[in-house]
């Protein structure tokens, strides 16, 4: 995982006054590129490590070679395990690099290592105890960081998972939702993570985009997402009380006007379509009512229809009728 290489990377730097990306490569057992990639994220996360071009040039840790690591400051030790990972969540050779490494620090400074590293917990499982989207995100971050094209299973809500060969280019985060950004033959293209079924590379390089930028690419991508989730607006009005659930389902992407005398308050709701929005707020039942456009009341009354159908019968298909009493005869109240 990439977690244990950046440890190694600094436990490394600490042992050569200068290192060369080809000497890193060939002691963490990566690629050249994967190896600037794990030197410069050292770099971003506060540990005051530099490069030097030219002949001679390289990368040196700030402070010269020290087994003690004293070149860092408690912040910035902080901030190395914490991009690192919490430490009860990570496999058996994370946590072994991070031991080592607190080991290596002065003990002014391992307090504060070991606090960062009791920061969180992951759990791969969800509660039902399946896996969830972590046992699909590391291998997705390892063909991101080494660049490796990968075939993932895919499965939309209500669709069989479909596989589709990709060039793993990022992983975003929104709201705490995580997607990878991927080159396919349509273009860059967004998959959620929670979606992903199966990860496989298929021994090919990844095809990264000349001057391809993730921040910029993700914010061209996620308005063109924003702007698909509010293509339509339904107006309704909601009874007293219902606010709160209708923001949780809706959060930001409703709108309330002045409350009635009656107690009831005007909205307006964006969705994806009408019919989408209408779907989200049938199980409100009589506390909420649509007002248009036409076609969210129609869903909401198929949706009514069919549950009515399906429920209104006074006992479940398949359920043997009670025979029918003798006139007369009592009741026994049950014991």
């Amino acid at each position: 995982m990439r977690a244990d290489r950046l440890v190694a990377a600094l436990l490394f730097l600490q042992t050569r006054q200068r290192v060369t990306a080809a000497e890193l490569a060939a002691e963490l057992d990566v690629s050249e590129r994967t190896a600037r990639r794990d030197l410069e994220a050292l770099a971003s996360s506060g540990i005051p490590v530099y490069s030097q071009a030219g002949q001679g040039g390289g990368w040196s840790l700030v402070g010269g070679a020290r087994t003690d690591l004293t070149g860092l400051t408690a912040p910035e030790i902080r901030a190395l395990f914490l991009l690192t990972g919490p430490d009860t969540g990570a496999d058996p050779q994370t946590r072994t690099a991070l031991r080592k490494l607190v080991r290596a620090l002065p003990a002014t400074l391992r307090e504060g290592a070991e606090a960062a590293a009791r920061a969180g917990v992951s759990d791969g499982t969800d509660w039902a105890g399946a896996e969830t989207e972590e046992a699909r995100l590391a291998p997705l971050q390892r063909a991101v960081v080494d660049a490796r094209e990968v075939r993932i299973g895919y499965a939309r809500p209500g669709r069989e998972p479909r596989e589709r060969t990709v060039q793993p280019l990022g992983i975003a985060a929104k709201s705490g939702v995580r997607y990878l950004v991927a080159g396919t033959e349509h273009g860059l293209r967004t998959f959620r993570i929670g979606r992903v079924t199966s990860v496989t590379e298929t021994g090919a390089p990844a095809v990264r985009p000349e001057g391809f930028d993730l921040p910029t690419a993700w914010r061209a991508l996620a308005a063109r997402m924003e702007d698909r989730m509010v293509a339509a607006t339904v107006r309704g009005r909601a009874a007293p009380g219902t606010e709160s659930v209708l923001e949780g389902l809706l959060g930001g992407r409703i709108r309330y006007g002045e409350r009635a005398a009656d107690g009831w308050a005007p909205f307006e709701a964006d969705g994806p379509s009408p019919a989408v929005v209408a779907a989200q707020l049938a199980g409100l039942g009589a506390r909420v009512e649509l007002l248009d456009p036409p076609e969210a009341r129609t869903t909401l009354a198929r949706i009514g229809a069919e549950l009515t159908l399906l429920y209104g019968r006074s006992t479940p298909p398949g359920t043997p009728e009670a025979p029918p009493r003798a006139p007369g005869s009592a009741v026994t109240p049950p014991g």
